[in-house]
C-alpha cells in the first residue's frame, strides 16, 4: 500500500532536536571540568544531538584510563547518558592548572608573652636520722635527736623525768635543739605542747611550736603517725611543723 501523496518520509535527524536540547552541552562540560585532574573539557555533538566527541585536558595526577572511566560514570550518574569510551579523547599536560593569585601573607608581629614566674618546688631542709633515749637514776631520761642537713649532721639533746608524756616532749625539745644548731639562733623555736591523739583507728603525735623572727611570732603545728616509736613520731611531727616555715623563711 502506497503512502498518501501529501505525506513523505522524514529523515531521522530532522525529527530530532538540535544539539544542546537533547544533550545539555554546557552542563555536561561543566560537570566534566569538576572531575579530578581535569583542566578543560569540550563536547562536540552530531547534527542529531548525540555526543560525537569528548575532548578533555588533564594533569598527570590522574591516569588517562581512569579519567575515561570517571567521565563515563559522571555522565551516566548525573545526566543519564551512556557514552562510548572510544569517543573520549584525553590529553595530558605537565603544566599546572592556572590558579588565582595568592593573597599577600598577613604581617606577623612578634607578640610579647608574659610568662608566669616558675615557682621552685619547696624542698625539705632537714631530715630525721636517729633518736636515742637513755635512762639514768640520777638524771632521769635523756633524749638525743640527730638531724641531717645536706652532708652535715646536727645533734640536739634534752633531759627530764621519765613518763610517757615527758618522753614525747623530750624528743620534741631535742629536735628543736638540733634545728637551732642547724639553722642558727636567729630563728627562735619553742615547744608549746606535745600529745598523742587517736583518729581513724590509729594513734598520732600532735605538736605545737611557737616560731619567732624579730618581733613576729607564729604557731606552727605538725603531726605524725606512731609506727616505730612515740619518740620518733614526736621528732617527725616537729619537723612536719617547722620544715615548711623554715623553707619559706629562707
Amino acid at each position: 500500500m502506497s503512502a498518501p501523496a501529501n505525506s513523505s518520509a522524514t529523515p531521522p535527524y530532522l525529527s530530532s532536536a538540535i544539539a544542546g536540547s537533547v544533550l545539555p552541552i554546557k552542563r555536561a562540560e561543566e560537570l566534566l571540568a569538576t572531575l579530578p585532574g581535569v583542566i578543560a573539557a569540550r563536547i562536540i555533538a552530531s547534527p542529531t544531538g548525540a555526543v560525537d566527541e569528548i575532548h578533555v585536558l588533564t594533569t598527570a595526577e590522574v591516569a588517562p584510563k581512569q579519567t575515561v572511566r570517571n567521565i563515563e560514570s559522571a555522565l551516566i550518574a548525573h545526566l543519564g547518558m551512556r557514552v562510548d569510551h572510544r569517543k573520549i579523547s584525553v590529553a595530558t599536560t605537565v603544566e599546572p592548572a592556572a590558579r588565582p593569585p595568592l593573597a599577600p601573607a598577613p604581617r606577623v608581629t612578634e607578640a610579647v608573652v608574659e610568662r608566669e614566674p616558675q615557682v621552685e618546688p619547696m624542698r625539705r631542709r632537714l631530715y630525721f636520722e636517729d633518736v636515742e633515749v637513755r635512762r639514768s637514776r640520777s638524771r632521769g631520761v635523756a633524749c638525743r635527736v640527730t638531724l641531717r642537713k645536706g652532708d652535715e649532721s646536727f645533734i640536739g639533746e634534752s633531759e627530764g623525768l621519765e613518763n610517757e608524756r615527758s618522753r614525747l616532749e623530750l624528743a620534741a625539745r631535742a629536735t628543736l635543739a638540733a634545728i637551732q644548731r642547724a639553722e642558727g639562733d636567729e630563728r627562735a623555736l619553742a615547744l608549746d605542747g606535745c600529745k598523742t591523739i587517736e583518729a581513724f583507728d590509729r594513734e598520732f603525735v600532735f605538736v605545737g611550736v611557737t616560731a619567732r623572727v624579730n618581733r613576729e611570732t607564729a604557731l606552727l603545728t605538725g603531726s605524725c603517725e606512731i609506727r616505730d616509736s612515740a619518740e620518733t613520731a614526736a621528732s617527725l611531727a616537729v619537723l612536719d611543723a617547722t620544715n615548711r616555715w623554715i623553707a619559706h623563711m629562707r
